[in-house]
């Protein structure tokens, strides 16, 4: 196609040729007849000169269509020159590609045939492979028979009598967990004939006592609004589990208008969850990340106030030059109670009556007071420290370098140890007195609280356990765990030997749910 087209080119150029030959031969006619008339109208001696201008014209003219007509078929020939080429440099390229790709077809087919190769040959190296394993799980089996018909002949026993031995044992052993379900029954209704007194006493006491004890173990944080409590609830409870996770304290949600209650038997974790809430409420802004950081701002802000009520005691006794550390100990005691009794207001109170005592009888008043302040140290620390609080006290003490005559006021308070000065006597007679004026403590309070610190002392004791919470009055035990060292399948075996412990060393009304909980936690930052 592109050749005719090449060749109706050069006609038209041609054509276009001869039109401009044609037209040249028709002006020279044109300037025949212009001659004519001219010859005629002037004389006869212009006639030669016209004669010879036209023939110049005509040659002219021929000339001029002769030069053009070459110089059009030189441009017609160079442009077909120039389209041949250009579609023989497009057939070529066509053939090159044409070529390359004929090239990638083969080369796909080698590599195809190739790996069809490859995989033949390990179709056969596998089907090797599973008659060795055939062969070898064959061996495997016959060694087994062999091994187990020499376990028959030498304990003279059959596989179906060894079955039967362990089945036998396995009933034994059901036979024993059903007697101890009886016996457990069994002490159950016999607990029934003293449930009912309990009762009644307990209903007694509450009219003169219930104030008190709800004081010692729940806190009540008001709300602007009823609405906060679904705040405080989270899409699906999540806020709250987190609240209750990071304080161990259970956060009671109840129809109560405007309000909310905390109930822990720590009253340090019971104070640091109340200062949280109230916080959160504040801000406004309740998710677990903003609660773990107002948590954590809250047990600063504690830590604070224990280090004040610390010093303030210190003031209140008019004893100085204690130890830091030891203010500290002091400001601890404010959270704890002896049966009900806040120790460090039976500590300064301790203080002062020995005081007195030591003035009127002319004694180190200064002394007194100082083994009266300290004589309950150790109580700050036997929930952290296993051991009694008249020993912890005393190690406490020559830690930070108290004087001997102090530290046999601590150790000698309750007898444990003779007292060696008339300074000890005071402070183990003021104890005594604080401790016995009426309404100063409380048997049952005490009791319940050293429970609840047993049951998280058992779990702690467990390896894996990242801290424990005894919630909802001990009747359940929360433990958190740490996930690179306790498993999925860890947690059960876990859960099991903390309810086996429990059963065996303490003592305890109906039962106690134990939940092991396991999260893992991943935080990263935007930069």
């Amino acid at each position: 196609m592109n050749f005719e087209n090449l060749i109706l080119r050069g006609c038209v150029i041609i054509n276009n040729v001869l039109i401009i030959a044609g037209v040249g031969i028709i002006s020279l006619i044109i300037g025949l007849l212009v001659g004519f008339l001219i010859r005629k109208n002037i004389s006869e001696k212009t006639i030669g000169s016209a004669e010879s201008h036209a023939a110049k014209i005509i040659e002219d003219a021929s000339r001029e269509a002769e030069s053009t007509k070459k110089a059009m078929l030189v441009e017609a020939k160079d442009e077909i020159f120039k389209l041949r080429t250009d579609q023989e440099n497009e057939n070529r390229e066509s053939r090159l590609e044409i070529q390359k790709s004929e090239k990638r077809i083969l080369q796909k087919e080698e590599n195809l045939d190739k790996k069809s190769d490859n995989l033949e040959k390990k179709s056969l190296k596998l089907e090797s492979e599973l008659k060795k394993l055939e062969s070898r799980e064959k061996e495997i089996q016959e060694l087994i028979d062999k091994q187990t018909d020499e376990l028959e002949r030498v304990a003279n026993l059959t596989r179906d009598e060894a079955k039967q031995i362990l089945l036998n044992e396995l009933r034994e052993q059901v036979t024993h967990e059903q007697a101890m379900i009886i016996k457990e029954l069994e002490a159950k209704t016999k607990e029934e004939a003293d449930k009912f007194a309990r009762e009644i006493i307990s209903t007694s006491i509450q009219r003169y006592a219930a104030d008190y004890v709800a004081e010692s173990t729940v806190s009540v944080v008001t709300l602007p609004n009823d609405e906060m409590k679904g705040r405080i609830i989270g899409r699906e409870g999540r806020n709250i589990r987190a609240f209750e996770t990071l304080t161990g304290v259970d956060l009671i949600i109840d129809d109560t208008p405007e309000a909310v209650v905390l109930s822990a038997f720590n009253p340090v974790r019971r104070e640091i969850a109340r200062i949280a809430l109230e916080k959160l409420i504040v801000d406004g802004r309740i998710h677990p990340t903003r609660i773990e950081d107002m948590v954590d701002k809250a047990t600063k802000e504690v830590d604070h106030t224990i280090k004040e009520n610390g010093e303030n005691a210190c003031d209140d006794t008019n004893v100085h030059g204690l130890h830091p550390e030891v203010v500290k100990l002091l400001g601890k005691l404010h959270y704890r109670t002896s049966y009900g009794q806040n120790v460090l207001k039976h500590s300064i109170e301790v203080s002062n009556i020995a005081g007195m005592m030591a003035a009127e009888l002319g004694a180190d008043v200064k002394l007194a007071k100082r083994g009266g302040l300290l004589h309950d140290l150790g109580k700050a620390l036997d929930h952290e420290i296993e051991g009694p609080h008249v020993e912890l006290g005393v190690q406490a003490a020559k830690r930070f370098k108290e004087k001997p005559e102090v530290i046999n006021c601590i150790e000698s308070h309750h007898g444990d140890v003779e007292p060696t000065s008339i300074e000890a006597v005071l402070v183990q007679a003021a104890d005594a007195i604080s401790a016995a004026r009426p309404g100063a403590r409380r048997e049952s309070i005490e009791n319940y609280i050293q429970r609840l610190q047993n049951l998280e002392e058992i779990s702690n004791s467990f390896d894996g356990v990242e801290k424990s919470f005894a919630i909802q009055a001990g009747r359940e035990l929360r433990i958190m765990v740490k996930p690179e060292s306790i498993s999925e399948d860890k947690m059960v075996i876990l859960a099991r030997n903390i309810s086996t412990r429990i059963e065996e060393e303490l003592e305890y009304p109906g039962q106690i749910k134990v939940n092991v909980i396991r999260e893992s936690r991943v935080t990263d930052y935007a930069k």
